[in-house]
């Protein structure tokens, strides 16, 4: 999986999850002010991610996570650790 599919994934997933329109969606919109996100939503997409990529997603790899870039990035690291 590269950058472009992560990011892709996980647009859809924030699209398909929480209503979003992908207009809304740049790897710049910030989860939380820009998207409307709570810690609720934002568990509940790192649960969806740990689904599809198959790998265990650690709360402190999140906790630094405030766009849509960070969680590609951050699913982005879990694959490079396989």
């Amino acid at each position: 999986m590269n950058k472009e599919d992560i990011y892709q994934e996980v647009t859809g997933l924030l699209v398909k999850l929480f209503e979003l329109s992908p207009e809304q969606i740049t790897p710049q919109s910030r989860l939380y002010e820009d998207l409307d996100l709570d810690s609720i939503d934002a568990v509940d997409m790192v649960v969806h991610l740990q689904k599809r990529t198959g790998k265990k997603i650690k709360p402190e790899d999140f906790k630094t996570v405030r766009t849509v870039q960070d969680v590609v990035d951050a699913v982005e690291r879990l694959h490079s650790e396989s």
